[in-house]
């Protein structure tokens, strides 16, 4: 949304009132509260016929700060409102100080300061210390404005024909970038983008998103997290180019700025306001196979499935069954499609007792089709959504006839958990809650008529993966429950996890993807897939191989599509040699199941500090180093291993290591960084590097599935490890068995009494038992 037609006009059809002076500045109980009229009061006169915008400054907890503007304060706070700080309410006491440099609110680590200036209007936040300025708002930089533009006063009396909106513009500094703002498929650094916060089922290519999350991460060591689950129109630097414009349609907006001062301490500080991840269980970890959407399957189609991969070598963890589980035009009412699986609590049960899988998991939405079992029922007793003439919300996009639970319906949820215990009751271990985005916010009345049927429109995200969420908690336990989610806003990543929705099965498709991933770890996001060779299309096998290696390092791999299997033999006509995708997969399936102690140790760090596990931008690691800011094709997996997908046949690659020693995984060859370099591999590796001071526990080798003992016949390796160099070591079921630790003396190994059976360690990387690495691998 851009009011001004460059520098020196106002857009047509608009009229912008600028907060031009701080005329008033009042202390309240949590902070300041600022009376700002949009003209410089020189007189008394000037007092008359004129706007004020109200900013209140309140300080709710250290190194935080919320900035709120109203124009009309008599408009109504609707609901829903984002659930803020949900584990605890701080009790924080904030600090006014008044000085000959201005009036400063202090949040602990954080201040902003009003400038004392007659006529002027100046708001700085920066550290307590002094020692950084984060940004500001300057001249000219909170608004409202109307459309069209009233040609005189009395017009806003009837306000029907007018839409209002109000404006915040920070300031960009030299060389910032901003990062986050959901997952967002286009260019890493938002800086230059027009953005709307809006969420839609567009695809990975193209400006919209399935997860709009109201929180940007700034290379200058804070975040601002917007507090409306509303559109959000931004302009970064794409309306003035020195400055990030935030606006709303509406009467009031209110963001909060988050200081570091480094981007690892902004989450975890946006965690606390918006809560952090849950855990997920270690068998989540594993691979996950499906049967693709519009295929065609049944219970001997996924026998088949599944015991081929095990003739392959490649061990599934969780097994999904996508849309068709289900008859064509009765999407979601809950029922077996009884054609193909006649019993499904039986064949459930009979593959979990082979060991061809361990977990199950079946795809729902929340849109009720007409002519499914459940709509009925639904409809009779008002669990769906409504016209304002009392008729239920339908329409034909996706399903025919269908309509909309009503999450704002104790009644509807309730009814909705049941439909879920049904399906937990037959077996099913998790869900893959698809959709969400398409909410209607035009003719519609929900059952709490509180609500603004527009901030429902992303907010319903939120309340649709809470309630699978809370049902799988209480059917199998708190640190047991799993998602496959699509949909989100901010304060979503509390139901983990999710996935990056429909990609081509293109090279293109597989970078927007990890940029997407890349986007929404940001934004708190610990665990994150996305669909291993592309959902649309007919991957070859060459993207299919590359997809694969990229997939296995992510937290969570699947492998998933559109009209096509995704099972290794069905991409390259069966091709059993070493390059061909069956031993490609059967291999970094291997690997990531080996990492598995490190990675789960290493998703409950992310966890406890509201940081992605993988995909973890560089940034995170290294936000002193400016190049990392910029990097959209690599990313670190949890704090010591960098990944650097390959994106073409060849297997050419070009990647950034920071300052510092890194070890190739596969050969234990060293390069030093900072600085770019290239190399060529085959299909069985990519630039996998593990950073200098790193202790990395292995699984045993030649182990298959994701759940074993993470403590019994390891391999301990360490990189140029100093004293002090640790991992902690954490079960399969979660607990904390403790911390292996390399002593002062550099060479004994405490802790290691935590360790079973035949443990070994490797003093300089891991033992390679592979040497082949060394001729696929070519350094460039």
């Amino acid at each position: 949304m851009k009011f001004r037609d460059g520098m020196w006009m106002v857009a047509e059809g608009m009229r912008v009132e600028y907060a031009e002076e701080v005329h008033d500045i009042t202390e309240t109980e949590k902070g300041l509260s600022l009376l700002c009229p949009s003209k410089k009061i020189r007189n008394r006169g000037d007092t008359l016929n004129t706007s004020t915008l109200t900013i209140d400054l309140e300080a709710p907890y250290d190194g935080i700060i919320s900035v709120e503007t109203t124009h009309w304060a008599g408009a109504a706070r609707r609901a829903p409102h984002f659930d803020l700080f949900p584990s605890e309410k701080p009790n924080f006491e904030p600090e006014v100080v008044r000085g000959d440099k201005g009036t400063t609110l202090r949040s602990g680590s954080l201040s902003a300061t009003i400038s004392p200036d007659e006529n002027t209007f100046d708001i700085r936040f920066h550290s307590s210390d002094g020692s950084k300025i984060l940004t500001s708002l300057a001249s000219r930089s909170v608004g409202l404005a109307y459309n069209p533009a009233p040609s005189n006063p009395l017009q806003t009396g009837d306000m029907r024909d007018f839409k209002h909106y109000i404006f915040t513009q920070t300031n960009l500094g030299v060389g910032e970038s901003i990062h986050g703002l959901g997952e967002r498929f286009g260019a890493f650094n938002k800086v230059g983008q027009s953005i709307s916060l809006w969420n839609a089922d567009g695809g990975t290519s193209s400006d919209q998103a399935y997860k709009n999350v109201s929180f940007w991460l700034s290379s200058k060591g804070y975040g601002i997290f917007i507090d409306t689950p509303g559109r959000v129109e931004l302009e970064i630097g794409s309306e003035r180019c020195c400055r990030a414009q935030t606006s709303i349609e509406g009467q009031r907006l209110k963001w909060y700025i988050i200081y570091g001062p480094t981007p690892k301490e902004v989450l975890y500080r946006y965690s606390i306001l918006t809560g952090r991840p849950n855990k997920v269980p270690s068998w989540s970890y594993g691979l996950w196979l499906t049967t693709s959407f519009t295929t065609n399957y049944d219970e001997a189609t996924v026998n088949s499935f599944l015991e081929g991969m095990k003739e392959r070598d490649t061990q599934v963890d969780v097994f999904h069954y996508d849309c068709f589980w289900m008859k064509g035009f009765k999407w979601t009412d809950f029922v077996f499609d009884s054609e193909k699986f006649p019993d499904p609590k039986a064949q459930i049960a009979r593959l979990k007792s082979s060991g061809l899988v361990s977990k199950v998991c079946v795809w729902i939405n929340p849109y009720i089709a007409q002519h499914g079992a459940a709509f009925k029922e639904a409809a009779e007793k008002g669990y769906l959504i409504k016209r304002k003439n009392g008729d239920i919300w339908q329409w034909d996009l996706w399903q025919a006839g269908m309509g909309l639970v009503d999450f704002t319906n104790p009644e509807a949820v309730k009814w909705y958990t049941e439909c879920l215990n049904g399906l937990f009751d037959k077996g099913v271990d998790c869900i893959k809650t698809d959709f969400g985005e398409r909410i209607p916010t035009l003719d519609v009345e929900w059952f709490d008529k509180t609500v603004d049927p527009h901030k429902m429109h992303n907010f319903y995200a939120f309340l649709y993966n809470k309630i699978v969420y809370e049902a799988l908690q209480k059917r199998y336990g708190d640190e047991e429950a799993v998602l496959f989610a699509r949909s989100a806003c901010a304060g979503t990543q509390r139901f983990p996890l999710v996935w990056g929705g429909d990609c081509e099965s293109t090279p293109e498709a597989m970078a927007e993807s990890v940029r997407g991933g890349l986007g929404l770890g940001l934004c708190g996001y610990s665990f994150w897939s996305n669909d291993i060779g592309g959902f649309e299309g007919y991957p070859a096998p060459w993207i299919y191989k590359r997809w694969v290696a990229f997939g296995l390092m992510c937290s969570h791999s699947r492998l998933h599509g559109s009209s096509s299997y995704r099972v290794p033999w069905t991409i390259d006509n069966d091709d059993r040699t070493e390059e061909g995708c069956s031993r490609t997969l059967a291999k970094w399936t291997a690997l990531k199941t080996r990492l598995t102690p490190y990675l789960f140790a290493q998703g409950a760090r992310a966890v406890e500090k509201g940081i992605p596990l993988s995909l973890r931008a560089m940034c995170l690691e290294f936000p002193e180093d400016p190049t990392s800011w910029y990097l959209d094709r690599q990313f670190m997996v949890g704090d010591s291993l960098l990944a650097a997908p390959i994106f073409n046949e060849e297997g050419e690659v070009e990647f950034y290591l920071p300052k510092g020693k890194w070890t190739c995984f596969f050969t234990n060859r060293v390069r030093e960084g900072p600085g770019w370099f290239r190399e060529k591999h085959g299909f069985g590796s990519l630039p996998l590097y593990v950073r200098e001071n790193t202790l990395l526990v292995l699984g045993k080798l030649g182990i298959r599935g994701a759940v074993y003992d993470y403590a019994a016949d390891v391999e301990v390796c360490l990189y140029q490890a100093k004293e002090g160099t640790s991992a902690e070591l954490i079960d399969s079921d979660g607990k904390s068995l403790g911390t292996l630790k390399l002593a002062v003396d550099g060479g004994t190994l405490e802790g290691a009494e935590l360790l079973k059976g035949k443990w070994t360690r490797s003093d300089d990387g891991r033992k390679v038992e592979d040497e082949s690495y060394s001729k696929t691998i070519q350094w460039l």
